[in-house]
C-alpha cells in the first residue's frame, strides 16, 4: 500500500509551542489523528495573524482548506511540549500551499503535514485570486 509522503524543509520560519492535553488523547491513550489536525489550525491561524491576517481576511480575501495530509512519524502522550512549526509551500493563482512539522522538545519528529488554502469569497461563495500581498510574502 502506497504512503504519505511529505516533503518539509528543515528551516520553517514560524513555530508555536502547545501541550498535548487529555482531551487529544485518543483510545490509544496517544495524541488522536483530529487533534493532530487541531494543532495544525492552530499553526495556522498564528502564523497568519504573524502578518495581521485571518482565515476570513487574508489581505481582503477569505481562505478555505481545499485538501490536507499528514504523515505520523511517532506518537505523542500526555504533557509532552509540542513544537508546531509553520511555513509557505507552493503557491498558485488562487492559493498556496501551508508545511508544519510537529516536534517534540527533543527534537523527536511526531508528524509531517501539508494544508492546501484556497482563497475564497465568502460573500458570493465563489474561489478568488491570491492577493499580492500575500503572494509577496510567499516569496520572501
Amino acid at each position: 500500500m502506497e504512503r504519505v509522503r511529505i516533503s518539509i524543509p528543515e528551516d520553517l520560519p514560524f513555530f508555536i509551542e502547545e501541550k498535548v492535553r487529555v482531551s487529544d488523547l485518543n483510545y490509544g491513550n496517544h495524541l488522536g489523528n483530529d487533534a493532530v489536525l487541531s494543532l495544525l489550525h492552530e499553526g495556522r491561524m498564528q502564523f497568519l495573524n504573524s502578518f495581521g491576517w485571518d482565515e476570513m481576511d487574508l489581505a481582503g480575501v477569505g481562505l478555505i482548506m481545499a485538501d490536507s495530509a499528514i504523515e505520523y512519524k511517532s506518537e505523542g502522550f500526555l504533557g509532552d511540549r509540542l513544537k508546531i512549526f509553520v511555513g509557505f509551500g507552493r503557491k498558485s493563482p488562487v492559493g498556496f500551499d501551508l508545511l508544519y512539522r510537529i516536534e517534540k522538545r527533543d527534537g523527536q519528529l511526531v508528524a509531517k503535514a501539508k494544508t492546501g488554502m484556497i482563497c475564497f469569497d465568502y460573500d458570493k461563495r465563489k474561489i478568488v485570486s491570491l492577493p499580492e500581498e500575500v503572494t509577496e510574502k510567499i516569496k520572501s
